[in-house]
């Protein structure tokens, strides 16, 4: 009963995170409750994926699902711009993580085991990098910085220009990377991950920015 709070506790509290990392970062309105809601629904089928089944490969295609569909149905944002938002977001948490993670492995801290929940190492592991996501969010919401082309209308066509398409493509990898970090902890490659994802992250901070600042409308009724 007590790995099941644990568990569930610090799963809400990294789901939680990477919503209002999201939000913060795209300038758009926090609602706690629902937050804590979807974050309660995620972390109820990540324990019974990764815990009870060891599929955590399945538990991580499940929870960007999950939080595409969270994105567009329960906080109605448009579902070209949830996809977008579902693989920034998913890489930008990771990215923290992943630094944690190059530290933890070089005091030895980091085993199998760890992916698999239910580890001192993986709770504190998850609570530095939702603390380091919560800190950011808030940063950037009180310093009023972050991007505002996410449109607040559910509804419409978006007028897909080459911006879209680009920061639609950046989103394909994202859960085949996230897979092979449990697989590539061990070798010479691990150490590569943080620089795909930096790089992959400059993209889209870049790519945001000049969207920002061409300050057209995509979105039509």
């Amino acid at each position: 009963m007590l790995d099941f709070v644990l568990y569930m506790v610090f799963s809400i509290l990294e789901a939680y995170a990477m919503f209002y990392l999201a939000f913060k970062v795209f300038k758009i309105d926090v609602f706690h409750i629902e937050m804590i809601f979807a974050s309660f629904i995620m972390a109820f089928l990540s324990f019974v994926i990764r815990v009870n089944y060891s599929w955590v490969e399945l538990d991580i295609i499940v929870q960007y699902l999950l939080i595409f569909c969270f994105l567009w149905l329960l906080f109605r944002i448009h579902i070209f711009y949830s996809a977008i938002l579902t693989g920034m977001t998913y890489q930008a948490y990771t990215f923290i993580q992943l630094i944690y993670a190059l530290i933890f492995n070089k005091f030895g801290l980091l085993s199998s085991q760890t992916f698999y929940g239910l580890d001192i190492t993986t709770y504190f592991l998850q609570f530095l990098t939702a603390l380091t996501a919560i800190i950011t969010g808030y940063y950037v919401g009180y310093k009023r910085k972050g991007f505002d082309y996410v449109p607040d209308k559910p509804n419409g066509i978006v007028i897909i220009s080459k911006r879209e398409k680009i920061l639609f493509i950046l989103n394909l990898p994202t859960v085949a990377v996230v897979i092979s970090i449990m697989h590539l902890f061990d070798s010479g490659y691990f150490l590569a991950l943080p620089v795909i994802y930096f790089t992959l992250m400059f993209c889209y901070i870049y790519l945001s920015y000049t969207k920002d600042r061409s300050g057209h409308e995509y979105i039509k009724q």
